[in-house]
């Protein structure tokens, strides 16, 4: 009989606020609601480096890729429905440029996530989110010639919505922490079953 030492899809992944079966829906809840408050607090400034962190974090890649789109989705309707963003041919380009951007930051957090070490440590995701947030930015920054607002990548403004995207990581890995230790969904009970 052979020993298996290769890990289980669950141990690649480094968030566990809640067991696997619950853990899509959480993400996709979490991001939700954090993109909503983003949207209103920051308009066009949602930290998606930080949600695409998260979402890699916790899922493997494809519901990682659809719980941004998710949350992308409830950024986009906020930003057209709420905030009355003009509806006009640049503005609905921009925004399929950051959903492009937001699912290259999740596909990136997810490759640097299966190429680090496990173990949980903060400087793991300070380095997966500056990969996804350099990602996300290029990503943007390439859809400038073709879309204009090339005035919205001076270094202080990039500077400043990288530090916002630090702010939200802290703030959601936090929350997945309190989430785990609560455990509100009876996670240990299930993991002891």
């Amino acid at each position: 009989m052979a020993l298996s030492i290769q890990p289980s899809r669950a141990d690649r992944l480094w968030l566990h606020p809640v067991t696997p079966r619950l853990a899509p829906m959480f993400c996709f809840a979490l991001l939700a609601v954090s993109c909503a408050l983003a949207s209103f607090a920051l308009a066009c400034a949602t930290p998606f480096a930080a949600f695409a962190v998260v979402a890699a974090a916790m899922l493997p890649l494809r519901p990682a890729l659809l719980v941004v789109t998710g949350a992308w989705l409830v950024n986009q309707t906020i930003g057209f429905g709420a905030l009355h963003y003009p509806i006009d041919g640049s503005t609905v380009a921009w925004g399929f440029a950051i959903g492009a951007a937001a699912l290259l930051a999740t596909a990136v957090s997810s490759a640097v996530l299966r190429m680090l070490p496990q173990g949980r440590t903060p400087l793991a995701l300070a380095v997966t989110l500056v990969a996804a947030y350099a990602a996300y930015e290029l990503a943007l920054l390439a859809a400038t010639p073709f879309l204009g607002g090339e005035g919205a990548f001076t270094a202080a403004i990039v500077t400043r919505l990288g530090l916002t995207s630090a702010a939200w990581l802290a703030g959601l890995v936090a929350a997945c922490e309190i989430v785990r230790l609560l455990d509100p969904f009876g996670r240990q009970g299930a993991m002891s079953a």
